[in-house]
């Protein structure tokens, strides 16, 4: 599983003209599963998001967690985190999930985001988006399931 967390100021994502999430102050997370992924591995990783602490706090040190601030998630599905582009120009998906697994831990990640008291907007999974965002600082994390050691079980 990966996934790109953007600390944003404002974020909205639309389909075919119409906002299907939206967001002031919180992150912008694009997330992607791999074929061996399941629902212990986005527990894991829930858990590492929301206890990121990356904003800033009254000296101005990245101190403080999306709760402190009373962040929100905008969570977009984006399967291309997994494009394998080591051989030619053309990227590889092979690595990404299948569709139907992925959507379930999509769904599944929302739910458990929800479920920790977080306010949760969403993209469409597989639908063409555009993603609009303010990124603060610029400030951008990439985590990633198989660097953090967090491996299937």
């Amino acid at each position: 599983m990966k996934l790109v967390i953007q600390v944003v100021s404002q974020a909205r994502v639309s389909v075919e003209g119409k906002t299907s999430g939206e967001i002031e102050k919180g992150f912008l997370v694009l997330a992607g599963f791999g074929r061996e992924d399941n629902t212990q591995v986005v527990d894991r990783m829930v858990k590492k998001m929301l206890g990121l602490r990356v904003f800033p706090d009254e000296n101005g040190k990245t101190n403080l967690s999306l709760a402190a601030v009373q962040g929100k998630l905008l969570i977009v599905s984006q399967f291309t985190l997994y494009a394998d582009c080591r051989h030619g120009n053309r990227p590889s998906f092979f690595a990404a999930g299948e569709e139907d697994a992925s959507r379930a831990l999509y769904e599944y990640l929302i739910e458990r985001c929800r479920a920790q008291g977080t306010e949760v907007q969403t993209g469409i999974f597989g639908a063409l988006m555009k993603v609009e965002l303010t990124n603060e600082g610029p400030f951008t994390v990439i985590l990633d399931s198989e660097e953090l050691g967090y491996t299937p079980q």
